[in-house]
């Protein structure tokens, strides 16, 4: 596709969604705070969308996301605070200023170096933690490695990674403790702190922790659908060793599949 052809699909966008919020009662009713929940709901339909393989589906949902960023600038524009213009033009900027191996004279050898140099040209620019850009309402597991991978960027970081194994091991020996004592607030402290170990380890192996447990998740669910769908009974009436022989023949199916 052509610059011009780019150029005319993003204007189209922004004139439908004039004319949606000037002719439409749903559309003119809409506030920032009441989009803000359906956002979060289309990021994620299209991380489904992503991890899914289905290229079809993953254009339909970045449309559906460039909608919402188009709706927002507009709800700002009504409000005379900034346009989709202003909005393109501040990242547009931020680009270039943190990125001065592209647009300067400052030499990189690898990718660590660039966020190693991203961090510190975002404290230049008047961040007051490295961790300010880390959003509060991120999913706890999620927010644990960015926080992790932000702190590294500037040094604060283990060496090797037998070292993070050992901070794991030292964290499930204190929630042992923990359990031993029998505080339950001490056993939900020591827990995390044990979560937080894991998520550090599995980021030195290159794993990412949500998607690791998101795909435990899913095969949780499919071998229980598994044994739903080919019980001769409800879940409910069955014996646990019942339940174990099918989840045994789902885990099967799944191997002999890969």
């Amino acid at each position: 596709m052509s610059a011009h052809e780019r150029k005319e699909a993003f204007g189209r966008l922004v004139r439908i969604m004039d004319e949606l919020r000037e002719q439409c009662p749903w559309d003119r009713k809409q506030t920032m705070e009441s989009l803000s929940s359906l956002t979060v709901e289309e990021t994620y339909e299209l991380v489904d969308a992503i991890e899914s393989g289905d290229l079809g589906n993953v254009k339909e949902e970045i449309g559906d996301l460039m909608l919402h960023m188009v709706f927002y600038s507009r709800i700002a524009e009504e409000k005379k605070a900034f346009d989709i213009s202003d909005a393109i033009h501040s990242v547009c900027d931020k680009l270039i200023r943190r990125h001065p191996h592209i647009y300067g004279d400052i030499k990189v050898n690898d990718d660590a170096e660039v966020k190693q140099n991203w961090e510190r040209i975002k404290m230049r620019e008047g961040k007051k933690s490295i961790l300010q850009g880390v959003p509060n309402a991120l999913p706890a597991l999620i927010k644990a490695q960015r926080m992790q991978e932000k702190a590294g960027q500037v040094g604060f970081e283990w060496e090797h990674t037998e070292d993070v194994w050992k901070k794991v091991e030292e964290e499930l020996s204190e929630f042992q403790q923990a359990l031993h004592n029998g505080h339950t607030e001490k056993k939900t402290e020591e827990f995390g702190d044990l979560l937080f170990a894991l998520v550090n380890y599995a980021r030195f192996l290159d794993i990412d922790a949500n998607r690791a447990l998101d795909l435990t998740n899913r095969k949780f669910k499919d071998r229980i659908e598994y044994i739903e769908q080919n019980a001769n009974k409800p879940m409910s009436e069955m014996t646990l060793e019942e339940m174990d022989l099918l989840w045994e023949k789902a885990k099967k199916l799944e191997y002999d599949k890969t």
